[in-house]
């Protein structure tokens, strides 16, 4: 019997040579598209290219809100970004495509799981720790690993040719100067002329989710953005789901120039590597959760949540969503969010995000005792002096034995 393979399958030109590649080599192939929300692409279009290819099955999952709901805004409530910066759009969503790959693989009676991914990048950790978290018997086929695949398939002028010998359509041309990749939560570019550190990647990349700060309209845009336990439920005071809103901030934000970012950064694999993103969506609700994080959560709190935030963003940027560490993370800020409720005004203006207005029924904000003027609330001065005295003992004990002037 020939072995069946579950493909994660986007249509595009890679998974499209690997595809033929794995029927040649004697697999049935069952092409999984996962639906993220990726724009501009027929689905039923691609699903019926896999079938024409020779795929036993092709199907599509959307899972679009739950990659927003269950991946994305944890992350959020985190204020995790990877080295200080990246919204890990596209780590978030690895994780998801394995999973989905995998409960496909045991409905089917699959026992291969096969990506597209590189040997060189970040996307092959996290497809393969996370199917084989889920299921640690599923064999992990990574044709960019073998030595064979990549002898016939050097660059992308073979790719292209294999396709074009076969009647595959695809859309990659041999002049394209960068890759990318997207999703709802983001579109990331990388790889061609964007590997020289001296191309301006603003100028060379045509972004789809956001226009320049420059075109960006001559006067703000407020948008509201309503919390509740962390979680934002509410755009403009209109009710939303996770993926909805996502899809309604892309739009206002990217109107705005909101998002983007050009980032030299580190890989799991060891290398640096050069990635261009937008992601006007996210990082409005990034900013959002924040100001109102500043209003209801307690300074020791939201610090320790602030010396853990690298190290989440870490895991999730290596590939490590499911492992007992995130387990116990991810319990940790289910309870830190709880306060987290509360509405916050910002204005948008050319790539520029400047709150206006922030309230919560939770707030501990307490203007009387907070006040420069006069002595109002439960705080006395006087107070601060006893204070002081303690928190500077060790400093003058020191002091009185290693002076230092």
């Amino acid at each position: 019997m020939r072995t069946k393979c579950v493909l994660a399958y986007s249509g595009g030109l890679d998974t499209s040579v690997i595809l033929g590649w794995l029927i040649e080599r004697g697999y049935d192939v069952i092409a999984v598209y996962v639906d993220l929300g990726q724009p501009c692409e027929d689905r039923e279009a691609i699903l019926a290219k896999a079938r024409t290819c020779g795929a036993i099955k092709s199907m599509i999952v959307d899972v679009r809100e739950e990659l927003c709901r269950d991946f994305a805004f944890p992350v959020m409530q985190w204020q995790a970004r990877y080295e200080g910066t990246y919204l890990l759009g596209t780590s978030i969503a690895r994780p998801l495509i394995s999973k989905v790959c995998v409960d496909i693989a045991h409905r089917e009676g699959a026992t291969v799981y096969a990506h597209g991914a590189t040997g060189k990048g970040n996307d092959q950790c996290r497809f393969q720790l996370a199917a084989e978290a889920i299921d640690p018997r599923i064999q992990v086929l990574a044709p960019w690993r073998i030595r064979e695949f990549r002898e016939a398939f050097p660059g992308r002028t073979e790719l292209i040719e294999y396709c074009e010998a076969r009647a595959i359509p695809v859309k990659a041309s041999k002049g394209k100067p960068y890759s990318s990749d997207e999703n709802c939560l983001h579109t990331s570019y990388e790889a061609g002329l964007l590997e020289e550190m001296t191309t301006d990647g603003f100028a060379l990349v045509e972004f789809g989710m956001t226009v320049s700060p420059q075109q960006a309209p001559d006067t703000p845009e407020t948008v509201r953005i309503d919390f509740e336990s962390g979680v934002p439920v509410r755009v403009n005071g209109k009710t939303l789901k996770a993926h909805e809103m996502v899809l309604e901030l892309n739009a206002i934000g990217g109107r705005h120039g909101i998002g983007r970012s050009d980032i030299v950064e580190n890989r799991f694999v060891g290398m640096k590597s050069r990635g261009v993103y937008e992601a006007p969506g996210m990082t409005l609700l990034y900013e959002a959760h924040r100001l109102v994080e500043q209003l209801t959560l307690d300074r020791d709190l939201v610090h320790l949540r602030d010396r853990i935030a690298p190290e989440v963003a870490e895991m999730v940027y290596y590939g490590f969503w499911y492992c007992a560490k995130m387990d116990a993370l991810s319990a940790f800020i289910c309870e830190a969010q709880k306060p987290v409720t509360g509405s916050v005004e910002i204005n948008l203006y050319k790539g520029n995000m400047l709150v206006k207005s922030r309230t919560s029924p939770n707030s501990l904000y307490d203007a009387a005792i907070a006040s420069m003027e006069g002595g109002g609330g439960n705080y006395d001065q006087t107070d601060a002096e006893g204070f002081l005295r303690i928190m500077g003992l060790p400093g003058r004990v020191q002091g009185a034995v290693r002076p230092r002037g």
